[in-house]
């Protein structure tokens, strides 16, 4: 049976190699430690993913009250949370153990440790790849770690953050898969999982459903070729979560295509944008702006009715151009992008963003463009086999310091924006 030529490498190091394996313990338990560090003394007050898996537990699906004045669906006594359901399925284990009270005093670190999970996901991951070099794995993962949102999303916490980092975690393992043995169940589950955390990762399925023809070496348009059977295991991987969305809707809304999105309370500004559109093509320079363009800005202060001053260029919250948070991004540039391969990942990435790119919300508060989150596993897998295939130029950790550097900044601003 053919592979790709990056398949072929991407089984990267044995599974026995228990020097890959410590170092790679080693940079989650090293990223967990940043991670709380970090967050350690900032509280979103938003914990509803907890008091949601609470609700879950006693089979409701509502809370009996606001925790903020925003994002917030209220109808009469009930109080819907209008995000994706999967998070508060992933943290009712620990609900049914401690309690949403007490998980809400240790939201910071909970987050701390789903974004430990990802960093160390993406080891692995970056094993698949076939990057081999101890040095270069380190330097790709924190890449990932702290120089995209993921520590920025951890530092702030809160019920919109906790989703992107196990959309990330849930798309990492689908990748590690595709990497692996592709087996199409488990490929169904996590992309359904994906879309019950995230829905714009709805747009991945027919990455993984593209894979697994290419798998079988389908690559006609020859619908005898085609594996009808591995689809028909992937979609009742996926159908689940499908069927849950639908009835989880209409059991809070009335309508299954309802998600509470149109509903959610929101501030005045965002009330105005979304009067123009959910989705609209009128929001893409805005948001187009926020993930390429957008700069830290000058505020002019004047103390007492004093001299005016100019302050410092400092960052407004709306976002940050993803060249100053995330430069080393820049090194999938170097991917063989003549292979099927790394073109479906470039696709997919560009598909997974469109949703964001044309709704409302934009993102705010946030440094950087967090929406971005989405596509950033399929983003490193391109960087991942761009330096499997022609190593880490010096230029690349340069750019990689200058990101990390940029997103630890960015913690301060995170305790005063």
């Amino acid at each position: 049976m053919h592979r790709e030529p990056e398949r072929a490498a991407a089984d990267g190091v044995a599974p026995g190699d228990r020097r890959m394996l410590a170092f790679g313990i080693a940079a989650v338990v090293v990223s967990f430690a940043i991670y709380t560090l970090a967050s350690l003394r900032f509280n979103a007050g938003r914990p509803d993913l907890f008091y949601l898996a609470d609700a879950f537990l006693h089979g409701r699906f509502w809370l009996d009250h606001p925790f903020g004045p925003w994002d917030n669906v209220i109808i009469g006594d009930r109080v819907y949370v209008p995000f994706g359901p999967f998070p508060a399925v992933v943290v009712m284990p620990l609900v049914a153990l401690f309690g949403p009270d007490r998980l809400d005093q240790w939201e910071q670190v909970v987050d701390s440790a789903f974004a430990a999970i990802d960093v160390g996901l993406c080891w692995w991951l970056m094993g698949r790849l076939g990057v081999r070099l101890v040095v270069e794995r380190i330097w790709l993962v924190f890449l990932f770690g702290f120089s995209t949102q993921i520590l920025w999303v951890t530092t702030r916490g809160g019920v919109w953050h906790t989703g992107h980092l196990i959309a990330a975690m849930v798309t990492l393992g689908a990748l590690i898969e595709i990497y692996g043995r592709r087996r199409p169940l488990l490929l169904g589950l996590l992309v359904g999982a994906g879309f019950l955390t995230r829905a714009p990762l709805a747009l991945a399925a027919p990455f993984f459903a593209w894979l697994l023809a290419d798998d079988s070496g389908a690559r006609r348009l020859a619908p005898r070729t085609w594996p009808w059977r591995r689809w028909l295991v992937y979609g009742v991987g996926i159908a689940p979560t499908l069927v849950f969305a639908l009835w989880y809707n209409a059991a809070r809304f009335g309508s299954p295509l309802e998600s509470g999105y149109a509903l959610a309370s929101l501030p005045p500004f965002l009330i105005i944008q979304r009067e123009q559109g959910l989705f609209s093509i009128g929001h893409l320079a805005m948001n187009l702006d926020y993930l390429l363009v957008h700069l830290p800005v000058f505020f002019v202060t004047a103390p007492d009715g004093g001299i005016q001053w100019l302050l410092p260029p400092r960052p407004d919250g709306l976002g940050l151009s993803i060249f100053l948070t995330s430069p080393g991004l820049l090194l999938a540039l170097r991917a063989d992008w003549r292979s099927r391969m790394t073109m479906a990942l470039g696709l997919t990435a560009l598909a997974v963003l469109i949703p964001s790119l044309l709704y409302y919300g934009g993102g705010w508060l946030q440094f950087g463009y967090r929406y971005a989150l989405d596509s950033m596993p399929f983003v490193i897998a391109l960087v991942g086999l761009a330096v499997a295939r022609r190593g880490l130029p010096g230029w690349g950790k340069v750019l990689i310091a200058l990101g990390m550097a940029v997103n630890m900044v960015g913690v301060y601003w995170a305790y005063n924006l």
